[in-house]
């Protein structure tokens, strides 16, 4: 019942154009219902009937409307009902105490419809202004950057107190003729500013530096808080993780690092021996070339880590011919002739990457292919993919080709590049190191990329550092490429070198760019 006339006691009244429209037709109502109560009861009684108008009317239109359909209902009726009917004559002290009685009652309806209007919208308010504080708690503490939050904090600000705008600083800001501006203050400590537009009503200004401001400044100097509890969170943990990835770097490579030298040491003292023959001392020179280069790939891996880990490892990108790449990678292994087999098409299109980059990915990936191939050839394989067509039909025949020669019997289907805006790049250089070792289980394809973990030991017992892979995809993909692992365990794996082509340039641009390749002086 209370929810079906709620209407009446609305927060904003309905106009009063309407109210006066509802007046008169509620008092004709009242009227008309006199007629047939007359058989009833007297007369002078059934002015009560009217009461229900002034009572309606005073209650939801207020005091002035009210006193209005309290006096037309006291016209009314003397007119229609009173003797003299048909006139407006008030001869009897009963019409006068009626009209008193309409005008009292409507003044106690408008009075307490007015208090519990402003009550009701005094509650609205307070309702919306907890919506508000408990939304911004959450988004002042729900664990994002506050920078980041304190843009939407405050539109939602404006938007409850229907301003047309409204701005969280998080430094002193001065009010000026456009702006008020609201200290934001933690004790003597300045936490922020509240600005507001000047021409906000005195109302609304007044709500805002009673009740929220207070609010803010509790919630700020909280957010304020977290986010120095969470800075120093992480200061821990990226202190925590540096001495973790130390203890690991430390315990990693000090085998590493030991036994070349051991081998050296041991080769040098041997070579002076009067008792050497001279093939035992040119084994012996051969030993210490061989762990010198073994100690030099070592500290240029840890250099490389290094600056890949520190965001340093900037490309500086030229058009590269990747056959060459290759060659000098190989020519830094010093493979014996059955170490490698080479499928490279001819004419292979450059490639715009940085070249020293790119061949120390192609050292590390040659390098753990020979390592774990238990003796076999390493095939490598180049050629270019085109977009369309040729991306689903030229690596499936070399595919066919790869796992007659490798035992490996897997899925190689090549996903296309992502371009510098976000849609496929299909044209694309696609080189493939493939081995016929024991393989790596699937739980293991993405762990090979990590840093220091090493898949299992190969033939020969050395399992390297852990560290080859690692730098090979990183530096592949600071150019712009992708490097994946494929394998099936006891089938061997294939390392897969996919690498966006530079644009297409004229005959005599591409002849410029050949005649001086950016290869590393060491492999020209």
């Amino acid at each position: 019942m209370a929810r079906s006339f709620g209407f009446l006691l609305s927060p904003e009244p309905p106009s009063r154009r309407v109210g006066g429209l509802v007046a008169v037709a509620l008092v004709a109502l009242c009227t008309l219902l006199i007629y047939p109560l007359k058989q009833a009861a007297p007369v002078v009684s059934l002015g009560v009937v009217y009461m229900l108008a002034v009572v309606i009317v005073s209650v939801t239109w207020g005091l002035w409307l009210g006193i209005a359909t309290s006096l037309l209902s006291a016209l009314a009726f003397n007119y229609f009902h009173l003797p003299p009917v048909g006139r407006l004559t008030i001869s009897n002290g009963d019409n006068w105490v009626a009209l008193v009685a309409f005008v009292i009652v409507s003044m106690l309806a408008s009075s307490v419809a007015e208090v519990t209007r402003a009550r009701s919208r005094e509650a609205a308010e307070r309702r919306r202004e907890a919506d508000l504080a408990a939304e911004m708690a959450r988004l002042l503490l729900g664990g994002r950057r506050l920078s980041e939050d304190l843009p939407t904090a405050a539109a939602r600000l404006s938007q409850v107190f229907e301003l047309p705008s409204a701005a969280i600083e998080l430094e002193a800001v001065e009010g000026d003729e456009r702006r008020v501006a609201f200290p934001l203050r933690e004790g003597p400590r300045r936490l922020g500013t509240l600005l507001v537009p000047a021409d906000s009503s005195e109302a609304v200004l007044r709500r805002l530096q009673e009740r929220v401001v207070p609010a803010l400044e509790s919630l700020l100097g909280a957010a304020l808080e977290r986010d120095s509890l969470l800075a120093d969170v992480v200061e821990t943990a990226a202190l925590r993780r540096t001495d973790v990835v130390k203890t690991a770097l430390l315990r990693a490579v000090s085998h590493d690092l030991r036994s070349p030298l051991t081998a050296i040491s041991a080769a040098a003292e041997a070579i002076d021996s009067v008792s050497l023959s001279e093939e035992e001392r040119r084994e012996m020179a051969g030993i210490i070339q061989h762990e010198t280069r073994r100690l030099s790939r070592l500290v240029d891996n840890l250099l490389d880590l290094s600056r890949l880990e520190a965001g340093a490892a900037e490309p500086h990108a030229a058009l590269t011919s990747v056959d060459e790449v290759i060659r000098a990678a190989l020519a830094e292994l010093t493979p014996a002739p059955e170490d490698f087999s080479l499928s490279i098409d001819r004419d292979l299109p450059l490639v715009s990457v940085d070249p020293v980059q790119l061949e120390r990915a192609f050292v590390n990936v040659l390098e753990n292919a020979r390592r774990h191939s238990g003796g076999h050839p390493v095939s490598v394989r180049a050629r270019a993919v085109r977009s369309l067509g040729a991306v689903a039909e030229a690596p499936k025949v070399e595919l066919v080709a790869d796992q007659e020669r490798s035992g490996a019997a897997f899925d190689t289907g090549l996903a296309p590049l992502e371009g510098p805006s976000g849609a496929p790049a299909g044209d694309r250089l696609v080189v493939r190191v493939v081995d016929r070792g024991p393989g790596i289980p699937p739980a293991q394809l993405e762990r090979v990329f990590e840093p220091f973990y090493r898949a299992g030991t190969p033939q020969g017992g050395h399992r390297g550092s852990g560290l080859g892979l690692a730098i090979a995809r990183g530096f592949t993909e600071s150019n712009g490429g992708r490097l994946t692992v494929e394998s099936l365990p006891g089938q061997g794996a294939t390392f897969v070198f996919e690498l966006p082509l530079a644009p297409q340039r004229s005959s005599r641009e591409h002849e410029d760019d050949v005649e001086a390749p950016a290869i590393p002086e060491h492999a020209r």
